[in-house]
């Protein structure tokens, strides 16, 4: 019980500091970006991985939050930093698993 409550007091008073600095900007900014590179994870027949960068949108820029959580329907500006770098994963679907889930 005292976990819980001490996580709950965290997320509270991270979310008024955020709130904080939204109202007061000489406090420190609130809101912040990310640039990340969208690179795709190609998985290969022979069990290998091909590394692909998006050709019609290379880069994306997220809006975040300077936050230990993510608030405001955005996400916490350390997580997104953390995995700007990390490939998105495909994944390759056969014919017969498109026999067995039609499209129509």
């Amino acid at each position: 019980m005292f976990l819980i409550a001490l996580v709950v007091l965290v997320y509270a008073g991270d979310y008024a500091a955020l709130r904080l600095r939204a109202a007061y900007p000489r406090l420190g900014e609130a809101f912040g970006a990310v640039q990340m590179e969208r690179v795709y994870a190609i998985p290969l027949k022979n069990g290998g991985i091909e590394y692909e960068l998006d050709a019609r949108q290379p880069e994306v820029t997220l809006d975040c939050v300077r936050s230990l959580f993510p608030h405001l329907g955005y996400s916490a500006c350390w997580y997104l930093r953390r995995n700007s770098q990390k490939p998105i994963p495909l994944f390759i679907l056969s014919s017969a698993s498109l026999k067995a889930y039609p499209l129509h």
